[in-house]
């Protein structure tokens, strides 16, 4: 195929070269009626963006050009099909899950799964079989299902739909798909894995593996996290005859906007030319200079780098290492007071922060300025660190953070409910879901039986910084918990 070709960038360039006008959306009619102080920081994006048809193709979209360019996108990454979505990960995950087990089935998770995963549960009131992560208790961290485990939980579970695994990690770890891959085959199921974070993996043997290269049936990638893409845009690929394609594509199309936005689409398709004619190397240039900084950042005082720690038999199967991982507890400050300081005094956000851990996403954007700029950074904080503030998060050990699931997450988010204060949620059963962001990962999922360690864990978090955007009370001080008969 010509991978030279864009056909959705170069469909949005022939509509502003020909001066096309439509009366259709949007409203602002590619920035002409938009608020001129609107069009000074966003012109050039009201520009391009156009309606996908009629706009960018006719209304038959008889010029294929989405279609063109998801054939494209699959042929330079080896995956038998591909499809755009501009929702984002988060609903083609759910699309994914619909396809694979509808709402009547169950599915073979990773309790480390993302809160968009847990909100496919509640739409489609399938039941999770929960598998718990391998928990390294020292450094209060986890690490993906292990093949053994998925294994077992096959072994508990055949009727299963399928499985579904977080890999990358939000973290850059990854679990061992291949292994995983060949024992959902042999119970003649799929597996579906959300690779939100690796984008980037086919286009450098140097990185983990890529799903679809280990054995995965689905694989959802966000094109905005560690490629080229605006956020929202993310892809299905698609490979091998354990999912029906045509209910992937009907799921999709039952959660996706009916509008959905080119500019999205545009920048997956010029990114996919670009990785195909340069991504080899502007990745390895990009993992010479994370070699370079995590040497760097491993010299400041107090700041481990982590790596080994992440690797090895109990641990992670692989590491992305453009995720620059920092425990900085040696220090005695929380990752949200560095990441505090640094947005403050060197206008630098950092991907990740909680009570231990800061964390810097590299990317083949980056280059020695933002890298010594981060170092310099982190340097100037740890220089001015005198007497750290104390704080006091406590932290629950592993099993107590493992909730029993004892009601279905559907009928528990859906079902009555009453808010009662949080000191009192201990023996209740969630309603909603609660999950410190980033990374995403809920600590209370609506169904779960709450205990007293996570809600000590969540308010002591909360004292210390913890960000928790999606409770219903954004201040913790209620939970929503099923309500209770006397």
């Amino acid at each position: 195929m010509d991978h030279t070709t864009a056909p959705i960038l170069d469909a949005v360039a022939e509509y502003r070269r020909s001066g096309r006008y439509g009366f259709t959306p949007p409203g602002h009619r590619q920035g002409r009626g938009a608020d001129p102080r609107v069009r000074e920081v966003l012109g050039h994006a009201l520009r391009a963006d156009v309606l996908a048809a009629p706009g960018m193709d006719d209304r038959l979209a008889r010029g294929h050009h989405l279609a063109d360019a998801e054939a494209l996108m699959a042929d330079a990454v080896g995956a038998e099909s591909a499809f755009f979505s501009t929702c984002g990960s988060s609903l083609s995950v759910k699309a994914a899950m619909l396809a694979v087990a509808g709402v009547d089935k169950g599915l073979i998770l990773g309790r480390d799964s993302h809160k968009s995963i847990v909100a496919g549960l509640v739409f489609s009131g399938m039941y999770p079989y929960w598998i718990p992560p391998r928990w390294d208790a020292e450094r209060h961290f986890s690490h993906p299902p292990s093949p053994a485990q998925v294994r077992a939980a096959w072994e508990r579970h055949p009727d299963a739909a399928g499985t579904l695994i977080v890999s990358p990690s939000p973290y850059g770890t990854c679990a061992d798909i291949a292994s995983i891959a060949a024992i959902c085959h042999a119970y003649g199921k799929p597996l579906i894995i959300d690779e939100a974070w690796g984008a980037h993996l086919p286009f450098h043997e140097d990185l983990p593996t890529w799903a679809m290269d280990a054995g995965a049936d689905i694989c959802v990638v966000s094109v905005h996290k560690m490629g080229a893409g605006f956020e929202q845009g993310s892809i299905f690929h698609v490979q091998g005859d354990l999912v029906d394609r045509e209910r992937l594509t009907l799921c999709a199309d039952l959660l996706m906007t009916t509008s959905p936005n080119v500019l999205l689409y545009a920048a997956m398709d010029g990114w996919r030319r670009q990785m195909v004619q340069h991504g080899h190397e502007i990745l390895s240039a990009a993992l010479d200079l994370a070699e370079h900084a995590r040497a760097d950042l491993a010299r400041i005082p107090g700041i481990t780098v982590m790596e080994d720690e992440l690797l090895g038999k109990e641990a992670s199967h692989d590491l992305d290492r453009l995720q620059v991982l920092m425990d900085v507890s040696d220090t005695g400050a929380t990752g949200y007071e560095i990441a505090d300081w640094m947005r403050e005094h060197r206008h630098i956000d950092l991907g990740h922060c909680d009570h231990r851990r800061i964390l810097a996403t590299l990317s083949f954007a980056d280059d020695k300025h933002t890298i010594d700029a981060l170092v310099e950074g982190l340097t100037a904080w740890r220089i001015q660190l005198k007497d750290p503030a104390a704080h006091a998060i406590r932290l629950p050990s592993p099993r107590d953070l493992q909730l029993d699931s004892v009601m279905l997450p559907r009928e528990a988010f859906f079902g009555e409910c009453e808010a009662v204060p949080i000191e009192q949620a201990p023996g209740h059963i969630a309603a909603e879901q609660v999950t410190p962001y980033p990374p995403g990962i809920p600590v209370i999922v609506p169904g779960e039986l709450i205990d007293t360690a996570v809600v000590e864990y969540l308010v002591s978090g909360k004292a210390s910084g913890m960000n928790v955007p999606d409770a219903a009370d954004p201040e913790l001080r209620t939970l929503r918990v099923v309500r209770t008969t006397e």
